[in-house]
């Protein structure tokens, strides 16, 4: 900030104080002042300001001399001085020469000023030799120390020897005043031509000879006012005469300024005398005097100098000397008439281009070879061959120098699609248009080259664009990288046919998953993968790099779920690809159990984490007090080794062969409602009523432990209560009563009548005084193969003297049947009498003893046929 303040402090000072310069001039309003840079011309009077045209934003130079100077001159000498001004303004306005200052709009004159504008200029060359007449103070940080090139000078001297050919012979005029404050260096380093202040033109004699009329030095004269007599040559004060070969004097005596520092052959001072007394000791120039001059120009300089006019180099001959025939000079000599060649002699002139460059000084190249390449950018044809030549002299440049001189020519280039090797050539040069090029800009006109390099035919160009993707990743924001570049990365995977484009793609989003998010890799690239239709063991190998950066990424990850359903079943084909390598099929075989690991240590933990919690808000508060009258204990079956593997899977609770779960379900109910009672009791004071209901249950325990509880030989084979018909549970019931002690006050009383309605087993269900009306014990349920342990009393309680036979007799009392013939057409229920066993011999109790028999056991196949 503190640059950009001082740089718009600089430019409000400048503006300001042209203000009062130019107030309506007609020059201002067609173009606008910047900042004051040179000053040039005789005495360096004219102030030398950069600035623009306002309609099209065209660099230009505004001179200007500001009328006020002229108060230090005397009063004679001023007109003649404003004078001398416009008069060299005006001759040159008529020339046209590429060695000549060209005028982009003529001198305009107001009350305080003279003005008009020319092409951009960096400076005059008195002021690069450290003349600072005029110039702003402090002087411009790029004139400090500075120094001229060898090549410079070289190119200079011909340009202005160029130009001296151009005015003697075409346009039969002289200068009369070539010196450093006459000669002006434009933005691109060439020398021009300036200062016509003082020129002669020809009048052409009868015999067609030209003439150029003298005006005699006038010694009274303000010193600015005419030639300046350190470079004038002798005849023009001995013999009062001047030619053109007065022009090479001067020239000559500027050559040894420019090699001296600045500093000419001799000092006049602006005395006339000092002058011609000067031009007398040069009859005779010693060595010793041209030993600062290049080697190359020593005998030309002092055949330049000699006092006799026509012993002088004439232009032509000086532009000839074998010391312009350089490498460099020629390059820049060609690049200056390019206009004139076709484009096959500028595609060979540009293909030898690199290797002359990396020769050149670098302000040579940027300021006096690039802006001839830019010029070429208009023509797409020779694109290609220009473009290598600038980004190679982009190379040197700094950042600033880039921005401004080489990033301008560059953007509408960037835009040119065809010839194809233009897009190769920006993306081979990528990382130095990486380096150089500000991030904004990076934006507006890289990026969419590499897009339309993305989606262009050529593979190499495709590659080249993939490789380079991922070093400016962290310049693009997040709807740049998830609209723009991830869909044309993947639509180039997918529909390539190049095996290296699509390596390259999942190369280039590898490298691309750093600078991304979680959520946009799990939406956008890893459901991507699956799609790509390939399976060779490079594309693969790709692949499987994405899922292991994704995987081990601090920044990333794959979520489980993801893991399991999508990437496993996936991988998982891949591994008997037959085209693996060992080493392939080993990273391949590593990731998927990385992979399974990840998904079984994440899913145990969550399970273990539900299972946890499952427990504690399932757990009961510990049972006072168990029933172990109500429990069945059932004696353990062996498991063959089918069911323990179908055990060890959790499959116990969908088996059919264990009730120990209902059993369960049962003990726990009735432990928890004592359980839950003892906590009533312990909970506080009870009341009346708790008491009372207490005792009643410590009660009716007592009389249930008091029972002879029957415990089974095996557990029930189903773990599952099943379907049960009317008869079937009612012979259920009685059963459960065959195990419990008649009570005296119900005993069986005496049947009276065989043929009463109680006489049939059907009203057994409903006669009151039967043993197993009432009971309730939950130990009297008994299995079909428990009846060979019953005693002959059960089983007289059983079944009833009385009871019809199959002869259709009926029997008095309560007998046990001994035969088919005897045995009771009960209509009961086929699917709990087909379980029972025939009963063994069993003691009846003893007020039925006369009224019973003994009998023959019944056999399995006789209680079939009595049920059938």
């Amino acid at each position: 900030m503190d640059i950009v303040n001082k740089f718009r402090s600089t430019v409000s000072s400048t503006v300001s104080s042209l203000s009062g310069v130019l107030p309506g001039n007609p020059v201002t309003r067609e173009f606008e002042v910047t900042n004051h840079i040179a000053s040039a011309g005789p005495g360096l009077l004219w102030k030398i300001y950069q600035g623009y045209k306002k309609s099209t934003k065209q660099e230009a130079a505004i001179f200007v001399f500001e009328k006020r100077h002229l108060e230090r001159f005397p009063r004679a000498d001023r007109d003649v001085i404003l004078e001398t001004l416009k008069r060299g303004v005006a001759q040159l306005t008529r020339l046209r020469h590429p060695q000549i200052l060209t005028v982009q709009h003529s001198m305009e004159e107001s009350r305080e000023s003279l003005a008009f504008a020319t092409e951009p200029v960096f400076a005059s060359l008195a002021n690069l030799m450290g003349q600072t007449e005029n110039m702003p103070s402090p002087p411009p940080k790029y004139l400090h120390n500075f120094k001229l090139y060898d090549l410079e000078i070289k190119y200079g001297l011909l340009q202005i020897g160029e130009g001296l050919a151009f005015l003697h012979n075409d346009v039969k005029l002289l200068h009369h005043n070539i010196c450093l404050e006459s000669i002006v260096v434009n933005h691109q380093g060439a020398w021009k031509i300036f200062g016509f202040d003082f020129c002669v033109l020809n009048q052409e004699q009868s015999d067609g000879r030209p003439h150029w009329p003298f005006t005699e030095y006038e010694q009274c004269g303000h010193p600015i006012s005419q030639p300046n007599l350190d470079y004038l040559a002798p005849e023009c004060g001995l013999t009062l005469t001047h030619s053109p070969a007065s022009d090479m004097f001067s020239l000559g005596m500027t050559i040894y300024a420019v090699h001296n520092e600045g500093q000419p052959w001799y000092a006049c001072n602006g005395d006339f005398k000092t002058f011609k007394r000067n031009v007398h000791n040069m009859k005779q120039i010693p060595a010793s005097k041209l030993l600062c001059v290049s080697e190359g120009l020593r005998d030309i300089v002092k055949l330049m100098l000699n006092s006799t006019p026509e012993v002088r180099a004439d232009a032509h001959q000086f532009i000839k000397i074998n010391y312009f025939e350089d490498i460099g000079v020629k390059t820049l000599n060609y690049l200056d008439s390019l206009f004139q060649w076709d484009n096959k002699q500028k595609s060979q002139f540009y293909k030898g281009l690199p290797d002359v460059i990396n020769k050149l000084p670098h302000r040579v190249c940027l300021n006096r070879i690039l802006p001839c390449l830019s010029k070429e950018f208009v023509n797409p044809t020779m694109v290609p061959f220009v473009l290598p030549n600038v980004l190679l002299m982009a190379e040197k440049c700094s950042k600033e120098e880039y921005c401004q001189k080489v990033l301008p020519g560059l953007k509408p280039v960037m835009k040119i699609q065809e010839p194809i090797q233009v897009l190769l050539i920006f993306m081979q040069k990528m990382e130095l248009l990486l380096q150089l090029t500000p991030a904004d800009d990076v934006k507006t006109d890289v990026l969419p080259m590499l897009y339309r390099a993305l989606e262009s035919d050529a593979q190499q160009i495709q590659e080249l664009c993939l490789s380079v993707l991922p070093t400016f990743a962290s310049l693009l924001d997040y709807p740049a990288m998830k609209n723009a570049l991830l869909p044309r990365i993947k639509r180039l995977c997918i529909n390539t046919s190049y095996l290296s484009v699509r390596v390259n793609c999942l190369v280039c989003l590898g490298k691309l998953l750093e600078h991304l998010d979680k959520w946009l890799v799990l939406d956008e690239v890893l459901p991507f993968l699956p799609q790509i239709p390939s399976r060779e063991p490079a594309v693969l190998m790709g692949i499987l790099g994405i899922y292991k950066l994704a995987l081990t990424h601090k920044k990333l990850g794959i979520t489980k779920e993801v893991m399991a359903t999508k990437i496993i079943p996936f991988l998982m084909p891949l591994c008997i690809e037959n085209g693996l390598t060992l080493a392939q099929f080993n990273a391949l075989v590593t990731l998927l159990k990385d992979m399974v690991a990840r998904v079984e240590s994440e899913h145990r933990t969550k399970l273990e984490q539900l299972n946890s919690v499952q427990q504690q808000t399932s757990s009961m508060p510990p049972n006072m007090a168990s029933l172990s009258g109500s429990q069945l204990v059932a004696a353990p079956q062996p498991k063959s080794e089918l069911d323990q593997m179908f055990s060890s899977l959790g499959l116990d609770d969908f088996t059919s062969g264990d009730t120990s779960s209902g059993q369960q379900l049962s003990k726990s109910h009735t432990s928890g409602s004592i359980s839950s009672l003892h906590n009533s009791s312990s909970s506080g004071s009870l009341s009346i009523q708790d008491k009372q209901r207490i005792a009643s249950q410590q009660e009716a325990q007592v009389r249930l432990q008091a029972q002879n509880p029957i415990i089974p030989a095996t557990a029930p084979t189903a773990s599952k209560p099943q379907a049960k018909d009317l008869t079937s549970t009612l012979m259920e019931n009685q059963l459960k009563m065959m195990n419990t002690p008649t009570p005296a006050w119900n005993q069986p009383r005496q049947v009276t009548s065989p043929t009463s309605p109680t006489s049939t087993f059907g009203a057994f269900q409903s006669t009151p005084a039967l043993p197993w009306a009432g009971a309730a014990s939950p130990n009297a349920m008994l299995s079909g193969n428990q009846w060979s342990g019953l005693s002959s009393n059960h089983a007289a309680s059983v079944f009833p003297a009385s009871m019809p036979t199959s002869a259709g007799g009926v029997s008095n009392g309560w007998s046990i049947a001994t035969s088919p013939a005897q045995r009771p057409a009960v209509p009961l229920g086929g699917s709990m009498m087909n379980n029972l066993m025939s009963p063994t011999q069993m003691s009846l109790p003893s007020s039925l003893s006369a009224a019973v028999s003994p009998t023959k056991p019944l056999s399995a196949s006789e209680i079939n046929d009595l049920l059938s």
